[in-house]
């Protein structure tokens, strides 16, 4: 299969779902999702989309605080290295499988920024 960049809507819709669809069953984060936060998919997934356009495909009508909602997330389980390495070879591995161009490193990059900064600003937090 040819890949292509990620270039619209219906490309992050697609690379979000194939990522969650990996998240849920994975055992290392997949209980964070499913037992801890008990995201309601229906309302998780579109915020999801519009986060995701907001930052590879701006304009967006993201308006959300995702440092907020991890920091409580936090309280609930500790979340670790361990936690975001995962998160972020689920989502490296989502990437690469699905599309291939500048928009798709990017992804990666931001992925991978977004990362270190929300475990650094979490650990700031715990003190």
């Amino acid at each position: 299969m040819l890949k292509h960049d990620i270039i619209s809507e219906a490309d992050i819709q697609l690379l979000v779902d194939s990522f969650y669809k990996k998240v849920i069953h994975d055992p290392i984060i997949g209980f964070i999702f499913t037992d801890v936060v008990q995201l309601s998919w229906e309302k998780h997934i579109p915020i999801m989309y519009a986060f995701w356009t907001s930052i590879l495909l701006p304009p967006s009508n993201y308006h959300g605080n995702p440092m907020s909602k991890h920091f409580e997330l936090d309280k609930k389980v500790q979340l670790t290295q361990e936690h975001f390495d995962k998160w972020l070879l689920l989502w490296e591995q989502t990437v690469n499988e699905n599309f291939a161009g500048s928009k798709a490193a990017e992804a990666i990059t931001r992925a991978k920024n977004i990362a270190a900064i929300m475990l650094l600003k979490i650990k700031q937090q715990r003190v």
